[in-house]
């Protein structure tokens, strides 16, 4: 079945500038494009108007004139809209588990770490079961010239990244950018060697070397499903997050995976996803991990 890229507007900024992402990728991949508002009937004390229906009216004609405003730019562009009552938590999760992405704004860059995403934004990048990409207000087609880099985390075995790399993959192929796979190590404590790690540091000749082998394992099948794709490998001492911001600067789009943490006050997404969220001036696409 062939996914359209879905975008959730609310007449914000931040949600215009992600939809105009999304119908610029949905072009170049050569997908439908889905335009998703969750609306909810507000009561009078809130919004000036008792009648649900007008209210849903009022919903449905912002946007529809959303979606005008894309067709106007990409006349060849299959684009639906869809009013979806409920929250909009409920509505986005579904909406992204029958999309092949989707796309939601983001407020930017602030003075208080934890409020820049939103409320709404952080649940349905734990909840969704298919790629999240946050774009913030500012973002330009011009973010997207050529020369500026596809930037992945990658880390684990293999399999552990295969989802973030596919996404990062098909990224570049359908842009003719390239790939910059960036694998962060640290120092790990003594008592986390065992006498099997020991012996495959020892073979690969160190603890870079062999993060570096690990790095280009993980790489191999992609390099091979896209050859056409180029591909720069950075493995560097340091937090994931922290590396991955350092080269963010010449990165048109950063891609990171997300596996959610349960704690007693809800689930989270993990330290790396948290970090580049709120820091990196491009857009980012959050991958749920296999």
């Amino acid at each position: 079945m062939t996914r359209p890229i879905t975008a959730g507007v609310d007449g914000s900024e931040e949600s215009l500038a992600a939809l105009a992402w999304a119908a610029r990728e949905a072009v170049r991949r050569r997908l439908a494009l889905r335009v998703v508002h969750a609306w909810r009937f507000q009561p009078y004390e809130v919004i000036e108007a008792a009648d649900p229906e007008v209210q849903a009216g009022w919903a449905k004609e912002a946007v529809g004139e959303a979606a005008r405003t894309v067709t106007e730019r990409h006349p060849e562009l299959e684009v639906s809209t869809d009013v979806v009552a409920g929250g909009s938590v409920d509505a986005l999760v579904a909406a992204a588990a029958e999309a092949e992405m989707l796309v939601l704004g983001s407020r930017g860059h602030g003075p208080v770490v934890g409020f820049l995403v939103g409320s709404v934004g952080q649940q349905v990048i734990v909840e969704a079961p298919r790629p999240v990409v946050l774009v913030r207000s500012g973002d330009k087609a011009s973010g997207e010239a050529a020369g500026r880099e596809i930037v992945v985390g990658q880390q684990g075995d293999p399999e552990d990244s295969a989802e973030v790399l596919r996404f990062a993959f098909e990224t570049a192929a359908a842009r003719g950018a390239s790939v910059r796979a960036v694998r962060a190590w640290t120092l790990p404590p003594v008592f986390a060697y065992s006498p099997g790690s020991l012996r495959l540091l020892d073979e690969a000749g160190g603890l870079e070397p062999y993060e570096k082998k690990a790095l280009s394992a993980a790489l191999e099948p992609w390099r091979n499903r896209f050859p056409d794709v180029p591909v720069t490998e950075h493995v560097e001492m340091g937090s994931a997050g922290q590396v991955l911001l350092s080269v963010a600067g010449a990165a048109q789009l950063m891609v990171v995976g997300r596996r959610a943490h349960r704690t007693a006050v809800g689930a989270r997404i993990g330290s790396v996803a948290h970090g580049v969220l709120h820091h990196a001036g491009c857009p980012v696409a959050v991958v749920p991990h296999a």
